[in-house]
């Protein structure tokens, strides 16, 4: 369209549209994120995003970075390199906001073992300045949610471990946010365990439409409608829906697709 002086042409910022619809933001959005330890480069120019409602599954093995990435996106680290924003709320400039959108299930459990499983819901409840009455509230409804709701008095020490995990679960729901990180959430539990975990979480986000992030090295645990971000050595070798990333990588499975592209980077030969 040709326009003259007269009728200038208003432009509206990249990011406006995006600010009057929530629902069109990511939940989680990583552009160019670096990280080094001294001389160790821990994470290397990582960008990927996570929809609202979607399950991202974060794959890589133990010393890939997904505990760093996770410390930066909570910011327990602080950023060195890049941008990190939850919902359009950059996590460095207006930390307050984004990370009242988030939860998050750590891989060490940090559960009080002597309260009761209400106890340390309250305990978390007002860290969050949600008061007494609400706080109750809220936990009988997550506890319901997440299949503890006869535990309320038990104490935390005389859960298995996968009722600890549902609990963690729980208390990382308990303020309501958009997004939830779990970094190896399974570990450690048995194969039912690890299974009723998987669809707890599965259910908060097609009941609740909740982003997810789901970090872990079992291929398991991925199904073939997930997104997928490989992350090997610090950096993201692939990111899409697990089926494309398979065609991609000229592999037959998850395992297969893995194999072939973290030994092309690891400077050996592909797998066959």
């Amino acid at each position: 369209m040709i326009t003259t002086d007269a009728t200038p042409t208003v432009r509206t910022a990249p990011d406006a549209t995006a600010r009057r619809d929530p629902a069109a933001l990511p939940a989680l959005s990583i552009a160019g994120v670096s990280h080094n330890y001294g001389a160790r480069r821990a994470l290397i120019d990582i960008s990927f995003g996570v929809a609202p409602a979607s399950f991202t599954a974060l794959l890589g093995l133990n010393g890939a970075g997904k505990s760093t990435l996770f410390s930066l996106v909570t910011r327990l680290f602080g950023i060195q390199t890049g941008r990190i924003s939850i919902f359009g709320h950059d996590i460095g400039t207006a930390p307050g906001e984004a990370l009242r959108l988030l939860g998050v299930v750590f891989q060490p459990r940090t559960l009080d073992l002597d309260l009761s499983v209400t106890q340390n819901l309250l305990y978390h409840a007002a860290l969050h300045g949600i008061d007494r009455r609400e706080a109750r509230l809220r936990s009988g409804e997550v506890l319901a949610r997440i299949g503890l709701a006869d535990r309320t008095a038990s104490k935390v020490r005389d859960l298995s471990g996968g009722q600890m995990r549902r609990l963690e679960i729980a208390r990382a729901l308990l303020h309501r946010p958009r997004l939830l990180l779990l970094d190896e959430a399974t570990v450690g539990l048995d194969v039912k365990a690890r299974a009723d975990i998987l669809h707890h979480v599965r259910q908060l986000v097609a009941e609740q439409g909740i982003g997810v992030l789901w970090a872990t090295h079992l291929f398991d645990e991925i199904a073939p409608s997930d997104d997928l971000v490989v992350l090997h050595q610090g950096r993201v070798l692939a990111h899409g829906e697990v089926t494309r990333v398979i065609v991609e990588a000229g592999a037959q499975d998850i395992n297969a697709a893995f194999m072939r592209l973290t030994g092309a980077v690891a400077g050996g030969s592909p797998a066959p």
